[in-house]
């Protein structure tokens, strides 16, 4: 059968990426930089990415045969990639609570947006000191220093104070950590 009439895969077309699951009844929160990264990529898939695509994909239809012209079938398939992540951007947008830390003032426990450093306890012992923000899961990078609200750590240092011992499990084991400082802002 010739390609001509064959569709062309559309598999997940449909669908909304999925990010990581939040808890049954959990806002969808981020912070105020998180937020306006999302809407910066957003400006930029429908200004520059997608028109410029578009244009492409016009001048390849143009060429003659669609079946065997590879810039119309690769820029097919990437106009469908960037429509999906655009579609995707505006819910994560439209459904964001946006906590901004800056306003999170006189704190004293760790909240969403707290800057927590802690330190490992082994044996009654303090082995290493780490700092990391609680942020969204869209923004979670922890070779930056930030880690999502619904990881493992993150959960475990809810509603702690600077001096309180937190034992939590990690895909190590077992980890108790001692909060030493606890502060807002990006």
């Amino acid at each position: 059968m010739s390609k001509a009439f064959v569709r062309e895969s559309e598999e997940d077309d449909d669908e909304i990426e999925a990010g990581p699951s939040l808890p049954p009844g959990a806002g969808y929160y981020m912070t105020r930089r998180g937020f306006l990264v999302l809407k910066e990529e957003l400006r930029q898939l429908l200004e520059c990415e997608r028109p410029t695509l578009v244009e492409t994909v016009a001048w390849a239809a143009g060429n003659g045969d669609r079946s065997e012209n590879g810039d119309y079938i690769y820029g097919k398939k990437r106009l469908r990639e960037i429509d999906r992540r655009i579609r995707f951007l505006i819910k994560r947008l439209e459904n964001a609570t946006v906590v901004d830390p800056e306003d999170q003032r006189g704190i004293e426990q760790v909240f969403f947006g707290a800057t927590v450093t802690f330190c490992d306890v082994a044996g009654g012992e303090i082995v290493e000191e780490q700092t990391f923000q609680i942020v969204g899961v869209d923004e979670a990078d922890a070779s930056r220093g930030r880690i999502s609200w619904i990881s493992p750590l993150a959960r475990a240092l809810m509603k702690a104070r600077e001096g309180d011992i937190v034992r939590f499990q990690s895909p190590s084991g077992l980890r108790e950590i001692e909060v030493v400082a606890v502060a807002y802002g990006d």
